[in-house]
């Protein structure tokens, strides 16, 4: 493996760099690179579990997958990129990599197919955060933190998450996904809190000042400046703050009462103002309630940016069924809230003004004590999580080798100066 690893290496270092290749240079790489791919999946096809048991010492630590792919470039070399070439990655726009992400999903890919495997890393991704941890005390006491892109209040039993990137209309990157899984945390640790609520802040935008926003989707420029990560955004974004609101967060066993529970999980609001866009619509997907604005619209234009809409073709489906989900995915049809289609997305449409008092009827009915058993119940017949893993073991891969596709990089590059 570090072998040919070695000699792709030699191949890529004596080409120009990615965005400067000719047809026949980016062919010889892409040559090259398949044939180390190829050596990688028939490693993992085989020894998968043993390598993620060496990590792990026999599954008794648990490792998040950025702490996972580390250790895996460590103590098996050429199986996935060192952090040297991740961090050289980093500084290029996405048009100018390599694409070394594309073997980090090849890894994962193995993993959480693994039914051995798979489960030990999810329930690893359901742990909370350090920085949740740090902040939890400040919180309990307050009631209040401001990370600068989410804002998170408690008031009367329910945490309010308010989405504050007014600059780019609550489009995500890295920074964003860090903040929500801080937020959505302290929201299920807190003993205080019955229910969490997630809301767009108001914007800055010329063209929506004032107004709120729920979210735009990916963030596009930072796509196009090389600023998404595979690990860091695209997978840790599923399988951290979005899985932990369906699944809520995983707690230790203190021998003081938790025995009965794997975990924190609390029921949550979404409200919509404006527009849910792309990663905005998928998340609506994991809410018990929804509510949205007289004015509102959803989208998922994955074709249009050509990547996988994250867990959405998962879930899409099973809201509205399957001739809708591809109108939504692969067609780009946009849904008003005041289309009879919308009554399968949200729960509620009302008039902008009347937001606030929706939510809090919303909330009142989401407090009542035998509604956190009954959604896990649902949760686990409408979303298995072995069903879950799956998707997300091809997801990992596919998500990957999207990133690089020159449909991406075009499409990136003329939407580079915004948010989808």
């Amino acid at each position: 493996m570090a072998d040919t690893t070695r000699q792709v290496e030699k191949v890529l270092l004596s080409l120009p760099s990615p965005g400067a290749r000719s047809p026949e240079q980016r062919a010889e790489a892409a040559a090259a690179k398949d044939t180390a791919r190829a050596l990688r999946t028939r490693f993992l096809d085989a020894h998968a579990d043993a390598v993620y048991d060496g990590l792990t010492d026999g599954r008794t630590r648990s490792l998040k997958i950025a702490e996972l792919v580390e250790a895996a470039a460590a103590a098996f070399p050429g199986l996935v990129p060192t952090a040297a070439q991740l961090a050289s990655e980093r500084s290029r726009p996405q048009a100018d990599k390599e694409g070394h992400e594309i073997d980090q999903g090849i890894f994962l890919r193995a993993v959480l197919g693994s039914p051995s495997a798979g489960p030990h890393l999810m329930d690893a991704m359901l742990r909370p955060t350090p920085s949740a941890l740090r902040l939890l005390p400040e919180f309990t006491r307050t009631g209040v933190v401001d990370t600068g892109s989410v804002r998170l209040e408690r008031r009367d039993g329910a945490a309010h998450l308010t989405m504050c990137r007014d600059d780019c209309l609550n489009a995500e990157d890295d920074r964003q996904v860090d903040d929500m899984e801080t937020a959505v945390d302290l929201a299920l640790l807190d003993p205080q809190v019955r229910v969490g609520v997630l809301r767009g802040g108001e914007m800055t935008h010329p063209r929506y000042r004032g107004k709120r926003v729920f979210s735009a989707g990916i963030n596009l420029k930072s796509l196009h400046a090389g600023g998404i990560s595979l690990v860091g955004f695209l997978l840790r974004r599923e399988l951290g703050y979005i899985h932990k609101l369906v699944r809520g967060v995983l707690s230790e066993d203190d021998g003081t009462g938790t025995w009965h529970t794997r975990g924190t999980e609390k029921p949550w609001v979404a409200a919509v103002d404006t527009f849910a866009i792309g990663g905005g619509m998928q998340l609506l997907l994991v809410f018990d309630h929804v509510l949205a604005a007289s004015d509102a619209y959803f989208s998922l234009p994955a074709a249009r940016e050509g990547i996988v809409p994250g867990a959405g073709n998962f879930r899409l489906g099973r809201h509205t069924g399957p001739r809708i989900s591809r109108q939504v995915i692969l067609q780009g049809r946009r849904i008003w809230a005041t289309e009879p289609d919308a009554r399968l997305l949200v729960d509620e449409v009302v008039e902008p003004g009347d937001m606030d008092s929706a939510v809090e009827r919303a909330v009142e009915r989401l407090s009542a004590p035998a509604v956190p058993a009954n959604r896990t119940m649902l949760n686990l017949a409408e979303e298995p999580p072995e069903e879950f893993r799956r998707y997300m073991a091809e997801f990992a891969l596919q998500q990957a080798l999207r990133l690089y596709g020159e449909d991406v990089i075009q499409k990136v590059g003329r939407f580079g100066g915004g948010a989808s």
